[in-house]
């Protein structure tokens, strides 16, 4: 399983580690959880969310 941090997936969806927390605050973004203290995300959760938004945008 391949597991990235809230500054990988900033740095893969070109916007900065406070927009990716709002988002997760907000419900907005990516799906995301705790492991060891750390907020990690699955790259194919966030893969699945940008196709999402491609598929909503039409």
């Amino acid at each position: 399983m391949d597991l990235l941090t809230l500054d990988e997936v900033a740095e893969l969806l070109r916007k900065s580690p406070a927009q990716i927390r709002w988002m997760r605050h907000n419900g907005t973004g990516p799906r995301a959880a705790k492991i060891g203290g750390r907020v990690m995300f699955r790259r194919t959760d966030v893969l699945d969310w940008v196709n999402a938004q491609f598929a909503a945008a039409g």
